[in-house]
């Protein structure tokens, strides 16, 4: 794969962001005693369907595009890969300043008047489909405000690699760690992480503190 980095504009709009709710329950509808005769028929209407059933084993609920959460919390997202579709679980446990020596070595004159910055994060099988063949999912900088960090790194250096799904991750709870290695102008900074991929490509999820 081709190696680009280099400054871009920065993006005048800021992210539109909405808030977001995780509903479940884990309560199951109370069993009614078997009447001592026969009951008269009754409508759907006299005796409507349980409004909160318990959910189905392995089901999660999908985080809405535009959602914006806090380093540190869990984003569900569906995830297809090579045919196979799953839900996974992304974390963000950190934005921190990259090695500046090992990404001027890495990219060498391109790297002048940029700051490298790693974005780390855990990634968790949620639904317990068989993900082990899959790719660890990638995440962009947010500058401050929600913009654009005016620069654009593919490639990574020692300290932030890019993790892969061992054969253990078939099972729900499975997870291993990842990084993304992006980059700011000088004097900028990379305050935040987005997930753009497949249904969030126009409204992507975003982790900030």
């Amino acid at each position: 794969m081709r190696k680009l980095i280099g400054p871009v504009p920065a993006l005048g709009a800021a992210l539109l962001l909405t808030g977001c709710v995780f509903p479940s329950s884990d309560d199951e509808p109370d069993a009614a005693p078997p009447p001592a005769q026969p009951a008269p028929a009754t409508s759907a209407s006299q005796n409507p369907a349980p409004q909160n059933p318990a959910p189905a084993a392995g089901s999660a609920q999908a985080t809405p595009p535009g959602t914006k959460l806090r380093i540190g919390q869990r984003a569900v997202v569906p995830y297809e890969r090579a045919g196979t579709t799953g839900m996974l679980g992304i974390t963000v446990t950190a934005i921190e300043p990259g090695d500046q020596a090992a990404f001027q070595q890495r990219f060498g004159a391109k790297a002048a008047g940029m700051t490298p910055f790693y974005i780390r994060y855990t990634v968790e099988n949620v639904g317990g489909t068989d993900l082990s063949r899959s790719s660890a999912p990638l995440l962009t900088g947010v500058g401050p405000g929600g913009g654009g960090t005016g620069a654009v790194v593919i490639g990574t250096i020692p300290g932030c690699d890019r993790g892969r799904p061992d054969d253990a991750f078939a099972a729900a709870g499975a997870q291993y760690r990842s990084c993304r290695l992006q980059a700011a102008r000088a004097g900028g900074s990379v305050a935040g992480a987005a997930y753009e991929e497949d249904a969030y490509e126009d409204s992507p999820i975003t982790w900030a503190n």
